[in-house]
């Protein structure tokens, strides 16, 4: 499921962010605090009249205990996600596309994510303040990846798997001249995924 255009996303994307906000009791200055993006901007993004980049959206989703997938799904699709019902959400200021592999509201510790960026494109991520622990895999299906977590650089070649325990930040980057398909598995941290995408 593709969203129909930019302006039907930033507005989705608001309104889950706002309500997540106001299921934990939090007030814009308190998200804030905890995800280190400005109240302005998050005001801005609930009311969707700013479209979110990747980064700002795993800050803000960290920030209120959320992944990426939180934000970017509908309500639970059961046991099986067939290609054309997994939501797709585009980078805007990078081009990568995203698709929410596995399915939702099973009670799974872990997650399935397909990732394309595209030929040089950079994707630069950190989670909030206080976020917990990421583990993760990243499993290049096409192409080349340099992957640069905590500092230390990985470059991965098709077939390669990287695991890692994400504590900081991290850059995915495309060196080659076509686009790079990489999954992504996420495991669960005390029942709930944190922030990070992939």
């Amino acid at each position: 499921m593709e969203f129909e255009n930019d302006i039907e996303i930033d507005r989705l994307l608001g309104q889950r962010l706002k309500a997540a906000r106001q299921r934990h009791g939090l007030t814009l200055d308190a998200v804030a605090e905890r995800s280190g993006v400005s109240r302005a901007m998050i005001s801005r993004v609930e009311r969707g009249e700013s479209s979110p980049t990747a980064a700002l959206l795993v800050r803000l989703g960290s920030g209120l205990g959320l992944s990426l997938s939180a934000l970017l799904e509908d309500a639970g699709t059961g046991p099986l996600a067939r290609r054309a019902a997994q939501p797709v959400w585009r980078d805007p200021a990078s081009g990568y596309l995203r698709r929410n592999v596995s399915p939702r509201g099973t009670g799974s510790g872990f997650e399935i994510v397909e990732v394309e960026l595209p030929a040089g494109a950079e994707v630069r991520l950190d989670s909030a303040q206080g976020a917990p622990a990421l583990d993760q895999q990243i499993w290049v299906l096409q192409g080349r990846l340099d992957l640069t977590v905590e500092g230390v650089r990985h470059d991965l070649a098709e077939g390669d798997c990287l695991q890692m325990h994400l504590r900081g930040p991290i850059i995915y980057r495309n060196p080659g001249a076509t686009p790079v398909r990489y999954a992504v598995i996420l495991a669960a941290s005390s029942g709930a995924f944190p922030g990070h995408i992939a």
